[in-house]
């Protein structure tokens, strides 16, 4: 049964290659291109796989163009962001000298603006260093503020720098009244080491009326810091030595561990 199927089929064959080869040539060259349109998708197919390297190789270098590009990108990103830090800074620094400028216009005392250039990690609120020094003019004792309030004095000169004590150190003692009608006077003393922003008003008066919020200038007593710099705030009191005394606690005016310029007061 197989076999005379087999015969079949080629008797077919046969039957169409004579149809064929009888065909007048017109007739011959249409049926060649019925049979060759059957085979173009197969054609199709394998130009593309031949072309697919080549696709592939262009595919491959245009990522790496774009990863350049990429990496050109973030660098000039990271110069422009550096540049924008400088000309804020730059900006912040105008803004404070113009400020400040326009401060000592204000205020009776000769003044020399001195930068802030060192503080020591393991002082930090006691002490910072200055960039002026003796061939500027400066010498100990000299009464350093901004336009905030009294920062402290110097207490250290050499030739192009100085050092200068903050009233948060023990050392730098200043005599200062309270702004009340008494006018009730004391000493400022360093407070506590866990929060520098405050110090100790002491000595004053038994009787000495206070109230927070009062304001805390120097006296001009003691001959090293003149009458009127202001210091800062009340914020509460307390009798000491069996209300002998009274103690007060001040807010400073200055935040000591942010200075970046201060004024000298010269004599």
């Amino acid at each position: 049964m197989f076999k005379q199927k087999n015969y079949l089929a080629l008797g077919a064959v046969i039957l169409v290659a004579l149809l064929i080869f009888s065909l007048p040539p017109r007739a011959t060259g249409r049926l060649k291109m019925a049979i060759g349109s059957l085979f173009l998708p197969l054609l199709g197919l394998a130009s593309t796989a031949q072309q697919l390297p080549v696709a592939a190789a262009d595919a491959v270098l245009s990522r790496r163009e774009l990863l350049q590009l990429a990496e050109n990108l973030r660098r000039e990103n990271d110069q422009l962001k550096v540049m924008a830090l400088q000309t804020g800074a730059t900006a912040r620094e105008n803004d404070q000298l113009r400020s400040a400028l326009g401060w000592q216009r204000q205020v009776p005392w000769k003044l020399k603006l001195a930068k802030v250039i060192m503080r020591d990690p393991a002082n930090w609120w006691r002490t910072v260093e200055i960039d002026l020094g003796s061939r500027d003019g400066i010498t100990d004792n000299l009464p350093v503020l901004t336009a905030d309030g009294l920062v402290g004095r110097v207490s250290s000169v050499w030739p192009t720098h100085s050092q200068v004590v903050l009233l948060s150190d023990p050392n730098c003692k200043a005599s200062a009244l309270v702004e009340n009608p008494a006018h009730d006077t004391g000493v400022i003393n360093a407070g506590g080491p866990l929060d520098n922003s405050f110090v100790q008003l002491t000595y004053l008066s038994g009787s000495a009326n206070l109230k927070p919020g009062q304001g805390v200038i120097t006296s001009g007593l003691g001959g090293i810091f003149p009458k009127g710099i202001p210091i800062g705030q009340v914020v509460d009191s307390r009798p000491v030595e069996f209300g002998l005394y009274t103690e007060a606690r001040v807010k400073l005016f200055v935040n000591l561990g942010a200075l970046e310029q201060v004024w000298v007061l010269l004599k």
